[in-house]
């Protein structure tokens, strides 16, 4: 209403001025005099109204100062606000400062964190989804050569390797940069709060949506000096503010908030280390055979950009024994139950030996680098004999599983030492299929049907002339280029291949010699890998988890007790409570704690007003138990006194009777007169 009036008189100020300044003609001299006078008054009703006006909103800006912000987030400004043009009219240009301003407080506002967090989300699931350079190249070209369609598409986009392509980066740098200028201003202002004591209380406690009062015998330093002891002891930061005392609770809210967008941070830096410093590497080790960790040593490795190979963990390993048992029969029949490496390794160059067994996440870990126990396959052992009968070679050749029964498939491969009986030097290929535990004979087919080695059987195919290993370009161990080569022919001039248990032997055509399967051993495939940032990824994980906790469970909230003397000399006790969002728990505990100081300060003898309800300030309740809140019933109208108040109390009006959030319409019992004094 004020604010009304004040726009009414000086609107009558400007007519009134416009119209002594059009007066000021030659022709109106005359009356010049009685519209300066009455301009004058005008003027001064109206200054006076609107001093009024001014005095009322500054009031009810200090009873609003008791529910100034709970939170420490940054206001967000728009661009008009930040180029100053309160006024109406057109909006002025900012200026190349005010825009670059009005970007940095929009990039570091909680709105575009949570849109580049979802981006960011988003921006991993081709990751997850399409094979990636860094992981796999050999799934990345065989997508390729699939799809050839997709292909262009997919390397336009970068999607064979998304984590670092320059879209995904960009997300995760503008979601870092946000986070931390999002969270230093906040920092600040907690620090701040931290060290600043709760305000005092507002003028109309009656205002605030939880509320209670009675009347005391007891002095109004005594009730203050409980109510400080009472707070005290339920943990909230009180102090004695004029003729109250103020406290407030919950801190632990925003200081998760801070520790939940830090905890990001962290994740985020861990999630950058691990990505800069990794390095990771695969090693397929039959039994009896070891590995040390150099990295000639590896069948393949990868690391990142900043890492350096002189960093490598000095260990090595023997892999003396592979144990893999699986279920024998029921509808998981093949399923692994027992899958595991037995190892000796030992740390630097003069470690001593040391026995561990990995398991599947359950990895080997020396001086920091994991290694992870990720396959398994069998490998056939063969001996090639030339045509003289001299043992050519002799080595378990590892066969690649296509399966879950681990039916494989390989080639056999004699490089160096064999000579056809004219003695001239040639090369020897075998396509090999093997099978663990044999299956479809009579069938035109060969499978197996269970992933021990029951019944195993290997299937060879035999060529001869060169492997192009000689051309150094690189070749799948797992498979044969016979595009140089020839087939050795059997007695129906057909490619020569045999079917072989343990012990049996495929002989070569023309006496060229042998190839006999002696037996099988197992071996395991290793990922030795150092990420350094996983502790720290950990850690940042956990943090997030209980700082969102304290975030949504921990409510901040101001408590506010006055005591004063009435007119009568006895005590007028008020509580009030204040949170930062609406809680049914507000106005319990503000009952409990009301129920603490009547111990110290209980209801005066006699009194007609006992405490009210918390959150319902006109309803009587327990003095010793101030009860939760109940519903006021139907508002009663602004002319008639309150229901609740004393029979001398006087009625409320409009213009004094606020409406708290609560939904009631109390009296501030300070406004209402003593018993017996004059009104």
């Amino acid at each position: 209403m004020s604010k009304a009036n004040s726009s009414t008189d000086t609107g009558a100020d400007e007519r009134t001025d416009t119209g002594t300044d059009a007066r000021t003609d030659a022709s109106a001299r005359q009356d010049t005099g009685a519209d300066a006078r009455t301009a004058e008054g005008s003027r001064t009703g109206a200054g006076t109204r609107t001093d009024t006006g001014a005095d009322e909103r500054a009031q009810r800006r200090a009873d609003r100062a008791a529910g100034e912000r709970l939170s420490t987030a940054p206001r967000e400004e728009s661009p008009e606000a930040e180029s100053g043009s309160g006024s109406g009219g057109g909006v002025p240009a900012m200026g190349v400062i005010g825009w670059i301003r009005w970007f940095w407080r929009q990039l570091t506002s909680m709105r575009v964190a949570l849109i580049l967090l979802f981006l960011l989300s988003l921006g991993a699931i081709p990751g997850s989804l399409i094979p990636q350079t860094s992981v796999d190249d050999f799934k990345v070209q065989e997508f390729k050569d699939q799809h050839t369609t997709l292909t262009p598409i997919y390397e336009k986009f970068q999607l064979f390797d998304v984590y670092s392509s320059v879209w995904f980066s960009a997300i995760y740098i503008l979601l870092f940069v946000s986070l931390i200028g999002c969270i230093v201003p906040r920092t600040g202002q907690f620090v701040g709060q931290l060290r600043s004591r709760p305000p005092g209380a507002p003028k109309r406690l009656t205002r605030l949506p939880a509320y209670t009062t009675w009347r005391t015998e007891a002095d109004p330093e005594q009730v203050r000096e409980a109510a400080l002891g009472v707070l005290g002891k339920r943990r909230f930061r009180a102090h004695t503010v004029g003729d109250a005392v103020a406290a407030e609770k919950g801190y632990l809210r925003e200081a998760g908030n801070l520790v939940f967008h830090v905890a990001l941070i962290v994740m985020l830096v861990a999630f950058a280390t691990g990505q800069l410093f990794k390095s990771e590497g695969g090693k397929l080790v039959v039994e009896g055979d070891g590995f040390a960790n150099t990295l000639t040593q590896y069948d393949d490795f990868k690391s990142g950009s900043l890492y350096d190979s002189d960093t490598l963990a000095p260990f090595s390993f023997v892999l003396d024994r592979f144990v893999g048992t699986y279920e024998e029969s029921g509808p998981q029949r093949g399923t692994p139950r027992t899958f595991e490496a037995r190892v000796t390794y030992n740390q630097g160059a003069d470690g001593p030996d040391r026995k561990a067994v990995i398991r599947v996440n359950e990895p080997l870990v020396v001086d920091g680098t994991k290694v992870y126990l990720i396959a398994h396959g069998y490998a056939p052992v063969v001996t090639v004999r030339d045509s003289k009968g001299k043992v050519v070679s002799r080595n378990a050749v590892p066969l690649l599983p296509i399966d879950n029964n681990i039916t494989s498939t390989g080639a056999i491969k004699v490089m160096d030492g064999y000579r056809d009986k004219n003695g001239e030097k040639t090369q020897l290929g075998f396509k090999a299929f093997f099978v663990p535990t044999f299956a479809g004979h009579g069938k035109g087919e060969m499978f197996s049907q269970f992933p021990g080695a029951e019944y195993p059987v290997l299937a060879l195919s035999a060529y001869h002339g060169s492997l192009g290993v000689d051309s150094g370009l690189p070749q799948n161990v797992y498979q044969l280029d016979t595009s140089k080569m020839e087939e050795f022919k059997d007695e129906n001039g057909e490619l020569l291949k045999k079917m072989l248990r343990p012990g049996e032997k495929l002989d070569l055509s023309n006496g060229e010699g042998s190839i006999t399967f002696e037996g099988i051993e197992e071996w395991a495939s290793f990922q030795i890998s150092q990420q350094p940032g996983n502790g720290l990824a950990l850690g940042g994980a956990i943090a997030a988890i209980a700082g969102l906790a304290a975030s949504l469970f921990i409510q901040r909230r101001r408590v506010w007790v006055r005591a004063v003397r009435g007119a009568d000399g006895v005590t007028v006790v008020e509580m009030a409570g204040l949170g930062r969002s609406e809680s049914a728990k507000l106005p319990e505990e503000l009952g409990d704690l009301a129920a603490a100081l009547l111990t110290t300060a209980p209801v005066a003898q006699g009194n007609p007003e006992k405490p009210g309800n918390p959150g319902n300030p006109g309803n009587s309740g327990n003095p010793e138990k101030p009860g939760k809140p109940e519903s006021s019933g139907k508002p009663e109208k602004s002319e008639k006194p309150d229901a609740s108040a004393p029979a001398d109390r006087p009625a409320a009006t409009h213009e004094d009777d606020a409406t708290n959030e609560a939904g009631s319409r109390p009296v501030h019992p300070a406004e209402a007169p003593a018993e017996g004094a004059e009104k």
